[in-house]
């Protein structure tokens, strides 16, 4: 069996550029991702930059736009909490400015619905016994969802689970 080897892409500007283009409208994405599949497809850094920037005035990229939508998705899909939006938002690069600002969309009534929901369900279940054991369980569960510790604890001393 030999080696085989992953061949790198490379395409012309133009045609990196056409291809970025339909890689961004196919769903929002960050300047990050962009900027490394460009160098995936083989363009060199000036080329790379060029192609952001032109994105950018085509409005095919948006970094608000996309934190917004990343927020929205990853809260109402997924049901992550405002901590792990944040973390997964910083690794996308994202500047903190945005990521606030994202983080600001959701509504508090929809976001503490939403954690007593999840943890309601995870308390279902759960076959422990002792409830020491339990809330740990279920502030573990909630907090590995991106939950606020103080929020999970007030709910689940409120709502008796």
């Amino acid at each position: 069996m030999e080696n085989e080897q992953v061949k790198r892409k490379i395409f012309s500007r133009q045609q990196a550029k056409i291809k970025a283009e339909s890689y961004c409208a196919y769903q929002e994405r960050s300047q990050f991702e962009i900027r490394n599949k460009l160098y995936e497809w083989g363009l060199f850094q000036n080329d790379v930059e060029e192609i952001i920037s032109e994105l950018i005035e085509s409005n095919f990229l948006n970094e608000e736009r996309f934190a917004l939508a990343y927020t929205l998705g990853k809260f109402r899909i997924k049901s992550w909490g405002k901590i792990k939006i944040k973390q997964a938002l910083k690794l996308k690069r994202v500047p903190d400015k945005l990521i606030k600002k994202s983080l600001q969309s959701i509504d508090d009534d929809d976001y503490l619905t939403m954690l007593k929901r999840i943890l309601e369900k995870k308390a279902e279940n759960i076959t422990e016994t002792d409830p020491f054991k339990r809330r740990y369980l279920l502030t573990r569960y909630g907090s590995g969802k991106g939950f606020e510790l103080e929020l999970i604890s007030d709910l689940l001393i409120s709502n008796k689970l």
